[in-house]
């Protein structure tokens, strides 16, 4: 047989080499998930039981998540501030372009840069809070959030001259430091709300609240939010949505009751009978108490 007719032998690889490439590639690997390349790498890298349990950092608290691009639903995750949702699981909204989530010292916001106000705010209460919350000068300093992109935020000047007050999701009286409240005045945390409204009806439904937490044996998760009209009136340069309607639902983690308040934004609003739990989520069409026990 002449030495063209031969056949190869294949190469044996030296154990000590293939060991060495495979550490490399693991590394390579490690080195892709903690840089944030994940999605389009991890198909090429085998790395079996070393990545069983391993999860992807979230946003450290304070930070910004880049929108939601998920269909149909957008699942919200705030890893940097769980503690503000009844079980550790935030809501299940709708998805849409823009959402940002926020995470403050006391509460946590779902913003939407197309309204330029909150989906919800979310709060954990309990009567060691509000007594810390007690005697805190409030300190009225309303500011546009530097976190959020310009053309998704409103503005003070949005507000000049509007004929809405600057009405907070996230209650002013429930925040238990000065960092807090210093935060609550944030305008991610505001939406557009009748003069009136705010300081009569909707001001005795938050009073109401607190004086419900003070009670309560323990934690109490309260969720509020803004909900808009088919022909939704806007203000200001940037077009803030101004809401048809408020809700705010209340939920003891202790008894497992829940119930909500549902206000029209006008002079007209009025402190009526709460609303169901179950009749909430039809109106909004989002779950805001995922995984939780209702009796």
């Amino acid at each position: 047989m002449t030495a063209k007719n031969k056949k190869k032998k294949p190469r044996k690889r030296n154990a000590a080499s293939v060991a060495t490439l495979s550490s490399r590639i693991r590394r390579l690997c490690l080195w892709l998930l903690s840089s944030g390349a994940l999605a389009s790498q991890l198909s090429s890298c085998s790395l079996g039981p070393l990545l069983d349990g391993w999860q992807q950092p979230g946003p450290p608290s304070g930070t910004v998540s880049s929108p939601s691009t998920s269909p149909p639903s957008h699942a919200t995750g705030f890893q940097g501030c769980p503690q503000f949702f009844a079980g550790g699981i935030a809501p299940r909204v709708q998805s849409a372009p823009r959402l940002r989530e926020l995470c403050y010292k006391s509460f946590a916001i779902l913003h939407n840069g197309s309204t330029r106000t909150p989906v919800f705010v979310a709060e954990r209460l309990n009567r060691q809070s509000l007594q810390q919350a007690q005697g805190l000068a409030r300190t009225d300093r309303f500011f546009a959030d530097a976190r959020l992109p310009g053309a998704e935020r409103s503005e003070l000047s949005d507000y000049s001259g509007s004929g809405f007050a600057r009405g907070h999701m996230a209650p002013a009286a429930d925040m238990p430091t000065a960092d807090a409240m210093a935060q609550s005045f944030s305008l991610a945390n505001m939406v557009p709300q009748n003069p009136r409204h705010n300081s009569g009806p909707w001001a005795r439904i938050e009073k109401d609240t607190r004086s419900y937490v003070m009670r309560a044996r323990g934690d109490v998760y309260v969720i509020t939010g803004p909900v808009y009209s088919a022909r939704t009136q806007k203000i200001g340069s940037g077009g803030v949505a101004v809401p048809a309607h408020l809700f705010k639902l209340v939920y003891d983690a202790s008894t497992h009751r829940a119930w909500a308040h549902w206000q029209e934004n006008s002079e007209q609003g009025k402190a009526g009978r709460p609303i169901s739990y179950g009749e909430l989520e039809a109106r909004l069409g989002m779950e805001l108490l995922p995984g939780v026990q209702i009796d």
